[in-house]
């Protein structure tokens, strides 16, 4: 894996990110390959090329959407308001369908590009429904503040299950949403334990010795900004604020045990034709992966641009980008402005080009091979009136996840 990942991702840094479908195509060929149901390997069939028309088309409709349709909208924020604040947020608003659109979308590619057996996995279209739902969900959980986020999660898993095909069997997410309650307690713990102590260090016993009312003129407020210095500088014992570590911590692992947990619970739900899917993955195993492969890998990632802005100092001087904006800095001594700002962005991309083998090494594939092998199918016998399904055609491939830079682990 971390051989294939560097070679890849080595002649996609290279082609300037046109090799990223053709590195994406590999990486999934060698997964898929690796996970064996009954000792039969799963195969992964998509087309490069298929990835990249869609990227075309889909950058072309965003191109598009991001030409014209902001454009009448920042003229009409312009127009009735005086403020392009109410176009900017319109516009973003009106991205985030496009978002879940895309999330679908790539998981049906997927699915339709995937086969066990020779027999192939399909989902059934309905991207626009699924991005209608999500939004309606997400409104429904932040109204509640998160309260109801396992009843989202199940309802839009249970959209895209009741509509996923192997062949001919048609699969079925069973359960209810407050199944999903006992895997989000570790993260409802941690906001719960980390409201109280912000609390008690800016309410109860204030660790900054000083209180901004937020009244008076602009050089009320300037003092006021200058008594937060000062104050940063004299807190009442800081010591009290290393609480904080292990409540963020206990939040992360909340966060992952909650993502991972929940796909085992619903995963145990599920069924086909009788066949009936059991997890057995374990929280906090995953948890540590997560964590331990994440630190590894975006450790390296700072330490490597650490490197290059130390890099671009010693060579350009510590003045350089400021002599760069009036136009009178030496690039690299003698070499040309081109080719010096060439080497610094290949350094850039070679970085994290090395962030997302060490990701692929130490997150993405032991993730995958816990669940792979912690998952089992029990009463297979309903396997065998399985009959092959059409191929469903894409025009877009994953085109727009790609754009919208989705699910870029794999």
């Amino acid at each position: 894996m971390f051989w294939l990942a560097l070679k890849s991702g080595f002649w996609t840094v290279l082609t300037l990110g046109f090799y990223r479908f053709w590195m994406k195509t590999r990486l999934r060929r060698w997964y898929w390959s690796s996970i064996r149901p009954g000792g039969y390997p799963l195969e992964y069939v998509g087309d490069p090329w298929e990835k990249l028309l869609g990227f075309f088309i889909a950058v072309v409709i965003l191109t598009f959407y991001i030409g014209i349709v902001n454009l009448v909208l920042m003229f009409a924020s312009f127009s009735f308001f005086q403020s392009s604040f109410l176009g900017y947020f319109t516009s973003f608003v009106g991205v985030i369908p496009i978002w879940f659109y895309a999330q679908y979308r790539a998981r049906r590619y997927v699915l339709g590009r995937t086969r066990w057996r020779g027999v192939r996995f399909g989902l059934e279209k309905g991207a626009w429904g699924y991005a209608w739902r999500a939004l309606v969900h997400w409104l429904i959980t932040i109204c509640t503040l998160g309260i109801l986020w396992p009843r989202m999660t199940f309802w839009l898993e249970k959209y895209k299950t009741d509509r996923t095909f192997f062949g001919s069997g048609k699969m079925e997410q069973g359960g209810r949403w407050q199944m999903l309650f006992p895997a989000a307690m570790p993260f409802a713990v941690g906001v719960l334990l980390l409201g109280l102590c912000s609390v008690w260090l800016v309410w109860l016993d204030p660790i900054l010795p000083f209180v901004v009312d937020g009244e008076g003129d602009f050089a009320e407020a300037l003092g006021g900004l200058l008594e937060v210095e000062l104050s940063l500088l004299n807190m009442i014992r800081p010591a009290r604020l290393f609480v904080l570590i292990p409540l963020v911590l206990l939040l992360i692992y909340g966060a992952v045990h909650y993502r991972f947990v929940s796909k085992r619970i619903l995963a145990g739900r599920k069924t086909m034709n009788g066949v009936q899917m059991r997890s057995e993955l374990k929280g906090l195993r995953i948890s540590m992966i997560y964590v331990l492969g994440t630190t590894i890998a975006y450790l390296i990632l700072i330490i490597g641009l650490g490197g290059i802005v130390g890099v671009a100092i010693g060579l350009l001087g510590p003045d350089a980008f400021l002599e760069a904006q009036i136009g009178t800095s030496d690039p690299l001594g003698n070499l040309p402005q081109w080719l010096s700002f060439t080497i610094l962005a290949m350094l850039y991309l070679s970085v994290f080009l090395f962030w997302g083998v060490l990701h692929h090494v130490f997150v993405t594939f032991p993730l995958m091979r816990h669940m792979a092998v912690t998952l089992s199918l029990h009463n297979i016998a309903g396997l065998a009136e399985i009959n092959q399904r059409k191929r469903d055609e894409f025009a877009e491939a994953e085109g727009f996840a790609e754009a919208l830079d989705l699910g870029a682990a794999i």
